[in-house]
């Protein structure tokens, strides 16, 4: 199920919710800030939209899916037990993370992290509780795990909700701001849209990765596995910078001024891939530090640090690249990040391809085409953005 929550989360919260933030601080940039209200019913349509998408499409076909995926017996019924609740609940997943769009949109990036904060310790108690039936709470197996995600997020959004019918936010939601206009939603599908694609293109990405390392046995995939979680936990991490690049970029561009929203831009991208490069040179230089911690086993700790060693001082790239990418959500300007993103999966997996089939290459060399493919894809963004890619005019 992970592949599948994982893309409903990022789809929601960098995706679809990056052209929502993006299209409210351009609008409050540009200082219409009755379109910027307005913005909020939209995106709350679009998330419903969304929701019962996942919704009906992983319900029905959740069990070809997961079949698909190898999962057979006790281990998909579990898969099953845990999906459906959650898939069941999109609609909480979604409302989330697009009213917290809205919010980091506005400005605020203080109110996120407190719901984020304050629910994560809930989550962590509410899930055994459900899981294991502690005290008055009945004992659901593995679907209380995602009966606990399922209200976290529900609280969450409620807590959104509440604030932006507030008088403390700068945008609200009321009767009088739900006015659905055909520009309106233009404005949040047409960065939203785009960066879907690029959700894909990342999860396509590890999906034929994971299929050419699984070429070399289970103890080699185990290694990978191990190594790329630290490569995907930077997600999250570059999402911290990327937060602030989409609203403090696209306010500026809202407002026209072009130059100081470039300045932004490469300031937090120099910072993403700074943490980032550290983290990966880190791990290069003591990869055991990281893979002790999921196993002992000596082949699989061996594959994991030839990954670590050869991908790793990569993860600067990475970063940078990423950073860009949410800087161009701010910007309107998707073009060049999706094409860098599937420069990054051409080379990765059709480089791979060839380093494994044609050339007999062994493992350290399709980990060398995954380096190659991370520095290339922070390469073009750079410098497509340094070249002009942006074009930006200011806005009436």
């Amino acid at each position: 199920t992970f592949p599948l929550v994982m893309l409903m989360q990022t789809m929601s919260a960098g995706g679809m919710g990056g052209g929502v933030a993006a299209a409210i601080a351009r609008a409050l940039g540009a200082g219409r800030r009755e379109d910027a209200s307005r913005l909020v019913a939209h995106a709350i349509v679009i998330a419903l939209v969304m929701a019962g998408l996942f919704t009906a499409i992983v319900l029905a076909g959740g069990r070809t899916i997961y079949g698909a995926m190898g999962a057979r017996g006790a281990a998909l019924d579990a898969a099953l037990a845990y999906s459906n609740v959650i898939f069941a609940g999109a609609v909480a997943v979604w409302l989330f993370n697009s009213l917290a769009s809205v919010v980091r949109g506005s400005g605020n990036m203080g109110l996120p992290a407190v719901v984020v904060l304050g629910g994560s310790p809930v989550l962590l108690v509410l899930s055994p509780a459900l899981i294991f039936g502690w005290g008055p709470f009945p004992e659901l197996g593995v679907r209380g795990a995602a009966v606990a995600v399922v209200a976290y997020y529900a609280g969450g959004a409620l807590a959104f909700l509440g604030y932006l019918v507030s008088p403390r936010s700068l945008v609200r939601i009321s009767p009088r701001t739900i006015r659905f206009r055909q520009a309106l939603f233009g404005d949040i599908l047409r960065i939203g849209a785009p960066s879907l694609l690029n959700n894909i293109q990342t999860n396509l990405t590890v999906v034929l990765l994971t299929a050419l390392v699984g070429s070399f046995g289970t103890f080699a995939l185990a290694g990978y596995g191990m190594g790329a979680r630290l490569e995907y936990l930077q997600i999250p991490l570059v999402f911290g910078f990327g937060s602030a690049l989409v609203t403090m970029v696209g306010t500026n561009v809202g407002a026209g001024l072009d130059a100081r929203a470039r300045r932004v831009a490469w300031t937090g991208a120099a910072m993403a891939a700074g943490v980032t490069e550290a983290i990966g040179l880190g791990a290069a230089l003591f990869p055991y530090a990281w893979l002790s911690l999921f196993s002992t086993e000596p082949a699989v700790l061996s594959a994991g640090a030839t990954y670590l060693r050869i991908v790793g001082p990569t993860y600067g790239f990475f970063g940078l690249g990423l950073a860009l990418y949410f800087a161009s959500q701010g910007a309107g300007r998707l073009l060049w990040p999706l094409l860098a993103g599937l420069s990054r999966l051409v080379v990765a997996a059709g480089g791979g391809w060839i380093a494994l089939r044609l050339l007999d290459g062994g493992l350290s060399s399709v980990f060398a085409v995954m380096a190659l493919a991370l520095a290339l894809f922070g390469t073009v963004v750079a410098f497509a953005i340094h070249r002009g890619a942006w074009r930006l005019r200011r806005e009436p």
